[in-house]
């Protein structure tokens, strides 16, 4: 009697799942319609009901790939990495190949790396810049600082001290101080931001430098940014910027262009980067750059005499441990300094940051 009861109960359950997805699959004649409806609720900002429409159609459209990436991408939104990439996971284990759902699973792996179990770090490093021509110059900075994960984003402040050796025909030695401050506020899930700004009573650093930039996120692993960079050094000096980036697959690309506004009018400068990761946090990147302006900041007055430069770098980031990172850096441009008139520069960097406390 047991049996036949169990029996029984098992057959109206598998019946009552059959009605249900038959009458849901009825309800949906179109999938790509439904697809549109979920995209539209979740970027309106109902992620619960997003995702829970969203399941229902990769469950009854289990080969419908965009209705897969569209539910891990939600997920992602409420901030549930794990079940996010799981999602998508089980879309590349039958697509390999598939670029949209490759560049989904890097995007929620880098949203899950920003809200990293590190709480607070400190900061250590050691940049160089140098050239020989017409005379010889040794800049060398050194950093310290710490860092914090606030719920709107990573913040970080720092001191950086400058050494500067020139050689003949007027030897110099100086030493100076600059504290600066950074942050990394997110706006909304579609949009975050990169404030700095850094003071220095001294002669070489900037007195002042500021900046903002803000980017853009895209569907299919694109975003777009745009920003401000201000420097006060004996006059005021402004730098605006534009960039176009694309994740894909296990590569980051990005193109930026400054347009540097000097008293005898604009200049502009173009960068174009690629970033292979690895895994999460180790990555090899290689950067080309040709104009006036760098694409990093101004740290010492006499770059503003820069008339054009072309250049390549080459960064490499590594997780030495669970706590430890490391960033190493080298880099070469061939400078015009004088009109016509060319000189060659060398740049070296290495940074680390470890985890003192986690969440």
């Amino acid at each position: 009697m047991v049996r036949q009861l169990s029996l029984f109960f098992i057959g109206v359950l598998i019946t009552g799942l059959l009605t249900s997805y038959t009458t849901y699959a009825q309800n949906v004649p179109n999938p790509g319609a439904e697809y549109l409806r979920i995209r539209e609720m979740a970027f309106g900002g109902d992620y619960t009901g997003a995702a829970a429409a969203a399941r229902k159609l990769v469950n009854t459209f289990p080969d419908f790939g965009d209705a897969r990436i569209l539910l891990g991408r939600i997920l992602a939104w409420q901030k549930d990495y794990k079940l996010a990439a799981a999602v998508i996971d089980t879309l590349l284990m039958k697509e390999p190949d598939n670029e949209d759902a490759i560049s989904a699973h890097r995007d929620i792996t880098l949203w899950a790396k920003e809200n990293t179990p590190v709480a607070t770090d400190l900061r250590a490093g050691y940049s160089f810049d140098t050239f020989s021509e017409p005379y010889s110059r040794f800049w060398q900075v050194f950093k310290a600082g710490a860092g914090h994960k606030f719920n709107c984003g990573p913040a970080a402040v720092g001191l950086n001290i400058g050494n500067l050796m020139i050689g003949e025909p007027s030897p110099r030695y100086a030493t100076e101080l600059q504290v600066e401050a950074e942050a990394y506020p997110r706006i909304t899930n579609k949009n975050y931001a990169y404030l700095t700004y850094a003071y220095s009573p001294g002669s070489y650093f900037p007195r002042h430098r500021a900046a903002v930039e803000v980017w853009q996120v895209l569907p299919e692993g694109w975003e777009i940014s745009a920003g401000l960079n201000y420097y006060y050094f004996d006059r005021d000096i402004y730098i605006a910027l534009a960039s176009v980036e694309k994740y894909l697959g296990k590569f980051w690309l990005s193109a930026k262009g400054y347009v540097y506004f000097k008293d005898e009018g604009p200049t502009a400068s173009f960068y174009f980067n690629a970033r292979r990761y690895f895994n999460d946090r180790n990555y090899f990147q290689v950067t080309l750059g040709t104009g006036t302006a760098p694409d990093e900041p101004f740290d010492i007055q006499a770059d503003l005499m820069r008339l054009s430069a072309h250049s390549v770098r080459l960064t490499g980031n590594f997780s030495l441990t669970n706590r430890l990172v490391m960033r190493v850096g080298a880099g070469y441009s061939i400078e015009e300094y004088e009109e016509d008139i060319w000189r060659n520069r060398f740049e070296g960097s290495v940074n680390f940051i470890y985890a003192i406390k986690m969440k």
